[in-house]
């Protein structure tokens, strides 16, 4: 494939993410702070997203299955996992993360375990839609292009 279709595939990728939530503006201002000085700090901070995620993710599961539920412990969490999803702009994850620290707040155990299913599901829908992104970019750079810049 050429540069162009890469970038124009890019760029039709990126609006979709938009359009259907997964990313909010917050990712658009991570882009940003891209440059030739540090061409993969967006993959970089992702993928640091991905590992804390995982992590507070296999947390939840474990203190949402004792038998008796740490609510502070489970608010704790889920507030670290909304914060750092916000700060990439994985929209849909943090708004999930919203609704799961209200169930938090009324100590309400079987809506906080539909929302940790919920919030595995659209963590590991835009981790899936992020690294195709990132391969799609891979693509342009070894194709000799630049990564066009998403408005």
């Amino acid at each position: 494939m050429e540069v162009s279709q890469l970038q124009n595939s890019f760029l039709g990728y990126m609006a979709e993410l938009f359009r259907e939530g997964f990313l909010d503006a917050q990712f658009s201002q991570l882009q940003q702070l891209q440059d030739e000085s540090n061409p993969t700090f967006v993959a970089e901070v992702v993928t640091l997203f991905f590992e804390d995620s995982e992590r507070l993710l296999n947390d939840l599961n474990t203190t949402l299955n004792q038998p008796d539920v740490d609510f502070k412990k489970v608010d704790a969490h889920v507030h670290q996992l909304k914060g750092s999803s916000s700060s990439i702009g994985a929209q849909r994850v943090k708004n999930v993360c919203v609704a799961f620290r209200n169930f938090c707040e009324e100590h309400n155990i079987e809506g906080s375990l539909r929302c940790l299913q919920q919030v595995k599901q659209e963590y590991l829908l835009v981790k899936n839609k992020l690294e195709t992104l990132f391969r799609l970019e891979q693509q342009i750079v070894a194709a000799g292009g630049a990564i066009p810049i998403f408005e």
